[in-house]
């Protein structure tokens, strides 16, 4: 209940006050379950958003969205009322938000792969040291090539790409076991089962829309359904430790303000904690630790005080306990060590006290104007103002509808081109270069055929030649030779001619002369024959 400049949290020998001007020192709510946590939670963050400080808040179990409307009268309240002597109470209901990470009702929660960044879902996934290593190649090798991380398509797209590549990539940017790839394949595969592809992407979460006030001045209380959420601890912690870490990055320094510009109720905080590497944790305690500066309220709400590491619980000033069991002897240090938190009270011991706190009643140590932790007192919790349970529909529909900007920005997802698309481009024009080298392959291969049957039959039509000049040749020469032969044929058929030509003119002319010599013979013999005769015997006789 809003005192001014101070949240009237609970009352026992004296009223306990939450300062405003030191709520940014952070703190924690503990106790058992069903002592009383969701009560001094509604009641703080009420008196907030009464301030007018924003607030976030998970809704674990759907009793915290009972904020959005006002509490109604009954016993327990009226008595309660009463006896702190509260003159002024009022039902009053806080400006509500809902929203959602995992598409129910609500406004969609996304954030982007990018923004998430290695570190965290290495965290997430649960990955070794070299498989953290792998996965931060991945990202920077998406950041050098422009690619943008949004959802986990992407990001599995990436890896795909990244594992066909690895032997490319690994002289600048070092080894890319494909083993590595398949595992952080195989871990991806838990958080989409846990409704990551829900969460992952865009339009991504603008926190400064949880920077809101009402109209009325109220601040608005953000109120995250974390019903299914719970099932899914791997997101619910990495979502919580990127806001976190968010926050931190990009919210100005402000010094020590009036009041704290926005608080952050982390329930169920032993989710972020266990198993949380050293470097995460080192992350988890600077942020503690520095983030008050930028006007930013941390209370974290778990069961235990050994559920947060002592380097956070040291940085957690407002503090209230609920009962603690001490059963086991591990309880039993539990609690010892939650009393030894407290500044001493000499009216009790507190480490007695823990294990006595009724429902709704605490120890509670505030610090005080000075920055000092008060002495721890016990203390009945105030009722809220609020609602202490589940909201009616109606009314949550009613928040919906005047978040209607919001649902407007945020409630279609947005599927830009990211690395999904570009991988997926490259692969289509590296199939298409592909194809059309199989294609111009294919085509010098018909090519490099057509030459060779080209030169075949170039060779062939040289050869064509080459018989037929050669058959010319032979031809010319057998013409040229028949030619020869014809023409000594014919020489010699000219030379037999003119050779019987000249016999027969012989034979002519010795006819001619034989006739010649027979007329003269006859002539001769016919004139002389008498004188011949006488020559004759003449001649052959006187030889005698």
């Amino acid at each position: 209940m809003l005192r001014g400049d101070k949240i009237w949290m609970g009352q026992g020998e004296e009223s306990c006050y939450l300062l405003l001007n030191q709520a940014n020192r952070h703190g924690l709510i503990t106790g058992a379950s069903g002592t009383g946590k969701t009560v001094t939670l509604k009641v703080m963050a009420e008196g907030f958003s009464h301030a007018g400080v924003p607030v976030f808040m998970a809704d674990a179990k759907g009793d915290v969205a009972g904020m959005c409307e006002a509490g109604t009268e009954n016993e327990n309240v009226t008595k309660r009322v009463t006896k702190f002597g509260i003159e002024d109470w009022e039902f009053k209901n806080c400006p509500v938000r809902f929203w959602d990470m995992t598409g129910g009702t609500g406004i969609p929660v996304r954030i982007t792969i990018s923004d998430m960044g290695p570190i965290m879902l290495s965290r997430l996934l649960g990955l070794t040291d070299v498989q953290e290593g792998v996965l931060n190649i991945v990202f920077r090798i998406a950041d050098d090539r422009g690619m943008l991380l949004i959802d986990l398509k992407d990001l599995r797209a990436m890896l795909n790409y990244v594992g066909e590549h690895a032997a490319e990539y690994a002289t600048e940017y070092g080894a890319i076991a494909k083993q590595s790839i398949g595992a952080i394949q195989r871990a991806l595969i838990a958080v989409e089962d846990q409704g990551g592809e829900v969460f992952f992407g865009e339009p991504n979460l603008d926190l400064n829309d949880w920077f809101q006030t009402a109209a009325d001045g109220k601040g608005v209380v953000n109120v995250l359904n974390a019903a299914k959420l719970i099932t899914m601890p791997q997101i619910y912690a990495m979502f919580l430790l990127w806001m976190l870490s968010h926050l931190f990055d990009t919210l100005p320094e402000v010094g020590d303000p009036d009041k704290p510009k926005f608080v952050f109720f982390f329930d169920e905080a032993h989710l972020l904690f266990n198993g949380m590497p050293k470097e995460l944790r080192d992350r988890i305690v600077q942020v503690v630790k520095l983030i008050r500066s930028k006007g930013v309220g941390v209370y974290f709400i778990t069961q235990s005080p050994s559920d947060i590491p002592d380097e956070v619980l040291a940085q957690l000033s407002n503090k209230v306990q609920h009962a603690l069991r001490a059963y086991t002897p591990a309880e039993q240090k539990a609690v010892k060590a939650a009393a030894s938190s407290f500044r001493e009270n000499p009216a009790f011991k507190a480490v007695d006290v823990i294990t006595e706190l009724g429902t709704g009643e605490a120890l509670v140590s505030f610090l005080d104007a000075e920055g000092t932790p008060s002495i721890v007192q016990r203390a009945k919790i105030l009722p809220p103002q609020c609602s202490m349970n589940a909201p009616d529909p109606a009314n949550v529909q009613k928040c919906m509808d005047d978040a209607f900007g919001l649902m407007n920005k945020y409630g279609e997802a947005i599927d830009r081109e990211s690395a999904f698309e570009m991988i997926r481009e490259e692969a289509e024009i590296s199939a298409q270069q592909a194809a059309l080298e199989l294609e111009r392959a294919k085509l010098e291969r018909e090519r490099a055929e057509f030459e060779k049957q080209k030169a075949i039959e170039a060779a062939k039509a040289e050869k064509e030649a080459e018989r037929q000049r050669i058959a010319a040749e032979k031809e010319a020469e057998r013409a040229r030779i028949a030619a020869e032969k014809e023409a000594e044929r014919q020489r010699i058929a000219a030379e037999k001619a003119a050779a019987a030509e000249e016999a027969r003119r012989i034979r002519e002319q010795q006819k001619r002369q034989d006739a010649m010599m027979r007329t003269a013979t006859n002539a001769v013999n016919q004139i002389g024959r008498e004188v011949g005769k006488q020559i004759l015997r003449g001649i052959f006789g006187g030889r005698r």
